[in-house]
């Protein structure tokens, strides 16, 4: 059975503290991970995160909109808590302007591990250190559209379910399988991965070399907008990769730089 909207005129009214109250680490839980949550933004995105079999807690929506674009997805959470105000009101409450007036509280899913992730991929991305939540989104849009098996996090890398993140992804963080590296490179060796570690050096090859093509099962990984891949990693790689670049730019951004390389590489 559907619930009534419930309507909130008050920031601090304890009924929508995941949307107001929490921080995103607050949201993630860490020590009662069976009570995390993530929130996603905008009405295709939260029917993204429902066909992929997101659970929803509960929604933050403009009265003008439960009769319109989140209507569909009003729909699909019999039960689930509607809650609403005015565009004022729930600007004041978020603390942001809401993209299409919506907001999901959803259960966050359990990772699953590096080896589900990547029992049947080919090629993997290996997001290393990026922190920056645009960044993550987009590389995860470019990942799920250009042909990537999967993307693996280093743990010092930012929350793909972040709302921003979510939102820059246009959901595809719900469309590719992903989880945490921890211990290194040498646990995708074990799993018959070839690492390719994108960096400007002189010894790079290019993406464009049909070695590349050829491997069965790479891993590419990418480092941050500033520092780029620790040395180590660089050092560790089987292969330093770059994109040839012209007119004197030094590099891309580094979201820019995977869609790229996916294209590249995809198998």
């Amino acid at each position: 059975m559907q619930c009534d909207p419930i309507e909130i005129s008050c920031a601090s009214d304890p009924r929508i503290r995941m949307f107001a109250g929490l921080t995103e680490a607050q949201l993630r839980n860490s020590l009662h991970p069976e009570e995390a949550v993530f929130i996603a933004e905008s009405p295709k995105v939260i029917k993204v995160a429902l066909d992929a079999g997101m659970e929803p807690l509960a929604l933050l929506c403009e009265r003008r909109h439960i009769s319109g674009d989140a209507a569909g997805c009003i729909s699909r959470m019999p039960g689930v808590p509607v809650y609403t105000g005015e565009r004022e009101v729930l600007s004041e409450i978020t603390g942001y302007k809401l993209t299409r007036g919506v907001l999901c509280a959803m259960r966050r899913p359990p990772l699953p591990s590096l080896e589900d992730v990547c029992a049947s991929a080919r090629r993997i991305a290996v997001i290393d250190d990026v922190s920056d939540t645009t960044n993550i989104g987009a590389i995860f849009r470019s990942a799920a559209a250009l042909g990537m098996d999967a993307v693996l996090l280093t743990p010092t890398a930012c929350d793909p379910l972040n709302r921003r993140a979510v939102r820059v992804s246009m959901g595809s963080v719900f469309l590719i399988p992903w989880t945490r590296l921890d211990g290194g490179l040498g646990r995708l060796r074990q799993l018959g991965f070839k690492t390719a570690a994108m960096a400007l050096r002189h010894d790079s090859v290019s993406i464009t070399d049909p070695v590349l093509k050829s491997i069965p099962k790479l891993a590419l990984i990418l480092g941050t907008e500033g520092e780029g891949l620790p040395e180590s990693t660089i050092l560790s790689a089987d292969y330093v990769i770059k994109i040839p670049m012209h007119h004197d730019v030094d590099s891309l951004n580094v979201a820019a730089a995977s869609a790229v390389a996916f294209f590249a590489l995809a198998n």
